[in-house]
């Protein structure tokens, strides 16, 4: 029997470690913290190491080792297994492996993506059955592999992370929405960082497509694959896409009318390009293509209304982790906001938000970043938490102002991840009507 061991849990790694067991492996999952679901992992014969990564673990050999993303290559065990002449997989390249003719549709890139793909899905869906969302958007693509194991298409939300420990995946179609400064905690540079989005289509041919940002010249700069078929799209530069009278036109037919796109913001109608195109390729009817931009309301956590309270209206973007995410936010309201950000430090500059002292009438800020954001903007009060800053921001509010919680930074100085922490801004929100 092969035998494969499993790196971090999580909700990736439980499923990995059902699907691999279902397919005759032997696994081995190590977790340094406590894993939830032991009982049931165990109760299939998967063998749990919680609390440590052992060594002895190494004194098996192993057909798979597939690792956490979120681990680092630096961390001390990783690097012994790499010592030992192990290749790393990342989950979702092992999991593809099981479903061999479900057609991926895959997003990457620093922004937009979850409201891309969750677009992208909802098209498919009008016209396609088995139709599934997952990876970065937080449902593993094992899992969704080891519950419907009969998907036909799934599309595919891939972080950088990811990106990293995939080797065999070839998307049928396939984008990289932006490329911004982002987790510089992770990567030793900028270049290390861009280069590892690259891994979304270095396995596409010329029986794939990539839709490529030409507005983005990073985008541009770093794409390397002259055989995959290539769909440029634009706002600013001339592209596949044309606008008449608000008319979206690809290939002489009408995608959707901008208009009718309720979500706010240039950046949302670039994801709603990058969405439509892929569906229409893929052969969704323009028709459902524009019922769902219609409809669409957006995403949780990303420039998310949540009440107007006193004539104030409050907006979650706690996936705002990074600094161009919260230029966007700024940039999709007419006048200026009280801005609530701060949070972990992963090491970027804050200094571009200098550049929209216009777009903020007063900085709120808290957390590890919370001095180095102070130095940033003129307008600033630092406090020690999200509580003490909602309620401040509700006292400073006079009608008509918009509160806009963009943190630019993760979360894990204080909340488990960025879907905690915009569940507990909105709770502080709803408090305040209370």
């Amino acid at each position: 029997m092969k035998k494969a061991l499993v790196i971090g849990g999580a909700r990736s790694g439980k499923y990995i470690s059902l699907l691999l067991a279902e397919n005759d492996y032997a696994v081995t999952l190590t977790d340094i913290n406590q894993v939830p679901y032991k009982a049931e992992l165990e109760a299939v014969g998967i063998e749990v190491v919680e609390g440590l990564h052992p060594d002895s673990l190494l004194d098996v050999k192993y057909d798979l080792v597939i690792k956490n993303p979120g681990i680092k290559y630096d961390s001390p065990f990783i690097i012994k297994v790499l010592e030992a002449g192990y290749k790393i997989y990342n989950e979702i390249d092992v999991a593809l492996r099981y479903v061999p003719n479900a057609d991926v549709l895959a997003i990457t890139g620093t922004n937009g993506k979850t409201t891309t793909v969750t677009l992208a899905c909802q098209m498919l869906k009008q016209d396609y059955s088995d139709v599934y969302l997952c990876g970065n958007i937080g449902i593993p693509v094992s899992e969704i592999v080891y519950k419907h194991p009969d998907a036909k298409v799934l599309v595919i939300e891939l972080s950088s992370f990811q990106l990293d420990g995939i080797y065999d995946m070839k998307p049928k179609i396939a984008n990289i929405t932006n490329l911004q400064n982002d987790h510089l905690d992770y990567y030793d540079d900028l270049d290390s960082y861009f280069k590892s989005k690259q891994a979304i289509y270095q396995n596409q041919d010329d029986q794939d497509i990539f839709i490529r940002n030409i507005d983005d010249q990073l985008v541009v700069d770093y794409f390397k694959n002259d055989k995959v078929k290539t769909i440029d799209y634009g706002i600013d530069n001339p592209s596949a896409i044309n606008f008449i009278d608000d008319k979206v036109i690809y290939q002489d037919v009408e995608l959707f009318n901008k208009r009718d796109l309720k979500i706010v913001g240039k950046h949302n109608l670039y994801n709603a390009l990058v969405a439509a195109i892929m569906s229409f390729e893929y052969g969704v009817k323009p028709a459902s293509i524009s019922k769902v931009i219609s409809t669409f309301k957006g995403v949780e956590h990303r420039i998310e209304f949540v009440d107007t309270i006193a004539g104030v209206a409050y907006y979650n973007d706690s996936k705002a982790t990074n600094v161009e995410s919260v230029k966007v936010a700024l940039t999709a309201f007419e006048k200026p906001v009280i801005l609530i950000a701060g949070g972990y430090d992963k090491q970027i500059s804050f200094a571009d938000l200098s550049n929209y002292q216009a777009q903020v009438k007063l900085a709120i800020l808290f957390g590890e970043t919370k001095d180095k954001l102070k130095d940033v903007f003129d307008q600033a009060i630092i406090v020690d938490s999200l509580e003490i800053a909602v309620n401040l921001a509700s006292q400073m509010a006079t009608t008509g102002d918009t509160v806009l919680f963009s943190p630019a930074c993760a979360s894990f100085d204080q909340f488990k991840d960025y879907e905690e922490r915009g569940q507990i801004f909105k709770n502080l929100v709803k408090n305040i009507k209370a």
